[in-house]
């Protein structure tokens, strides 16, 4: 009885490969850049923000400029501020802080 020797074909092989590493899903970018897409915004516009600290201490003004660790708080009243972004535990735009106020329940009592 005669055995053959079945080889694939090395096109076939070399297809197969590229199909497989086409199909792995690549992972999503680390930087989105909507943070810089935030902050760009707030200081062209010199929309008045809220930075409300950990501490839960609030400061107002508008946001000078920025970079990857902290923000430059503009204030008319009072000395600018220099704040460590690790610190903030959010910021918010002052008209809808406002708006907020006047829909809190304790107002409508």
């Amino acid at each position: 009885m005669n055995r053959r020797l079945i080889r694939p074909n090395l096109s076939e092989i070399k297809e197969k490969m590229k199909s497989e590493q086409i199909k792995k899903k690549l992972h999503p970018p680390f930087d989105t850049f909507a943070e810089n897409y935030y902050y760009l915004k707030q200081m062209n516009k010199k929309t008045p923000v809220a930075v409300v600290f950990i501490d839960g201490e609030r400061v107002e003004g508008t946001i000078e400029w920025y970079d990857r660790n902290c923000i430059k708080v503009n204030r008319d009243d009072a000395p600018n501020l220099l704040v460590y972004k690790s610190n903030i535990k959010y910021i918010l735009k002052l008209d809808e802080s406002r708006e907020e106020a006047d829909r809190s329940p304790e107002r409508t009592k």
